[in-house]
């Protein structure tokens, strides 16, 4: 019945506009109870949907962890204060996503340190880095890019795996708010490489599940779960969970009990799931795409140069955010149109008037960019061109070697980041079918 009462209470307050301290409405949730914010006008507004609650709270499942609320907010400090205070009643645990960049409207650092009373110190190791990641001295840095050197004190934080922003740590004695970036590319690593072991470290909390994350990419989700009925035999006890974003689906297997065990039957999963849907499983657990790419790159070995028009360097810059980039890629070039990227190359007039007209003009760039870049593998995006109903289109060519070419076309839509995102993922799923492929870098000439 008080447990009733607070909860009525605090609805009231919310519902009335009121900010409450931290003090306010003592919690006794459970250990193992965390609350989930997610911040954020955009997704509140529809142009982004919500993947951070599925991707955490399949995450921490199997650790015994129980969610026991999510809620969405507009970043603004009224509302995220007033968001804070119900979650603080429920959990003694909060996680919050979103608003740790360096744009005005990145408001998560500022708003936690006057709610919770903790002050933000910079912290010379987050501000070293920076200033290597930007390639300037610390004294040098942007204040809005130096905000987010900034930690609570007392607190910790969580290491940026990919990304500037690193995750953020506020102990208010019993309770802790702790602060993720938004994009998911750099929330899941982090969660899995940072927050995981924090929370082993000073909750004691152990698996009490046996788990296997799978990423797939050229089928949704909806085709691979049929297939996993169609073609698995599924255990009736078994727990799954599934992300998308970008054209890549995570597909995430959990087992309650004995861990030993359990780990032993999702092998067996794991075998049949391969034998099914091998043409599209890229990694088994959390590798990226790029790291995969790369890798494969690496072992061949073959190094790899890139010119983008169309894509306006996206493709650098997602496998650049990988520490095996500098050991892969040789070069790259980014124009937003064919005659600055011929003056890039610095293609003579002349020469670039006798090449062909239309797609077949990539082959001539691509041996250039091979030449210059000193590469193996060479990949260029022509410009992009806009589809009917929206969206855009765009040729691309692929040498993996001085007589083996291969131009396809790739499409893109939504907003966009949504299609950038598509964009990169297309690209890169195409390096990978060809890394795989035994003949790929032999003499032959393919174009699509």
């Amino acid at each position: 019945m008080r447990s009733l009462w607070r909860c009525l209470l605090s609805r009231c307050l919310l519902l009335a506009g009121l900010a409450l301290p931290f003090v306010a409405l003592p919690a006794a949730p459970g250990a193992g109870d965390y609350f989930v914010l997610v911040t954020g006008g955009e997704i509140l507004e529809g142009a982004y949907a919500d993947a951070h609650t599925l991707f955490l709270t399949s995450t921490l499942r199997p650790l015994g962890l129980n969610c026991v609320g999510a809620m969405t907010v507009n970043d603004t400090a009224p509302e995220m204060a007033q968001a804070l205070a119900f979650a603080t009643n429920r959990a003694r645990l909060v996680l919050i996503t979103g608003g740790l960049g360096p744009t005005d409207n990145d408001i998560t650092r500022q708003t936690l340190s006057r709610w919770s009373g903790i002050p933000l110190r910079e912290h010379p190791v987050l501000l070293t880095n920076m200033a290597h990641r930007y390639h300037q001295e610390a004294g040098q840095l942007r204040a809005n890019l130096r905000r987010q050197a900034e930690v609570p004190v007392p607190g910790e934080y969580l290491r940026a795996v990919n990304g500037s922003a690193a995750g953020l740590i506020f102990d208010l004695g019993g309770t802790h708010l702790v602060a993720l970036p938004g994009p998911p590319r750099e929330l899941q690593p982090m969660v899995r490489e940072e927050l995981l072991p924090w929370l082993q470290r000073h909750f004691g909390i152990r698996p009490r599940a046996a788990s296997l994350t799978l990423r797939f990419l050229g089928l949704g989700q909806s085709q691979i779960d049929a297939t996993l009925k169609q073609s698995v035999r599924l255990p009736p006890d078994l727990i799954t969970s599934s992300q998308f974003e970008g054209g890549r689906v995570d597909f995430t297997f959990s087992l309650p009990g004995e861990v030993a065990a359990g780990q032993a039957r999702l092998e067996e999963l794991r075998r049949q799931i391969r034998a099914a849907l091998e043409k599209n499983l890229y990694a088994e657990d959390a590798t990226t795409l790029e790291t995969v790419v790369l890798t494969l790159l690496r072992d061949r070995p073959a190094r790899l140069a890139l010119a983008e028009m169309g894509s306006g360097g996206a493709l650098a810059a997602a496998l650049s955010r990988s520490d095996l980039a500098s050991a892969v890629l040789t070069a790259g070039w980014v124009a937003p149109s064919e005659p600055a990227l011929l003056r890039a190359l610095q293609v003579p007039g002349a020469e670039a008037q006798a090449w062909p007209a239309g797609e077949a003009r990539l082959r001539p760039l691509a041996d250039r960019v091979a030449r210059l870049g000193g590469a193996d593998w060479v990949l260029v995006t022509g410009p992009a061109q806009p589809l009917a109903g929206g969206g855009s289109e765009l040729a691309a060519l692929l040498r993996t070697g001085p007589d083996r070419v291969e131009i396809r076309k790739f499409s893109a839509r939504g907003n966009a980041d949504v299609a950038q995102a598509q964009l990169v993922t297309q690209l890169l799923g195409w390096l990978w079918e060809n890394l795989r492929s035994p003949t790929a870098g032999t003499s032959s000439s393919v174009q699509r």
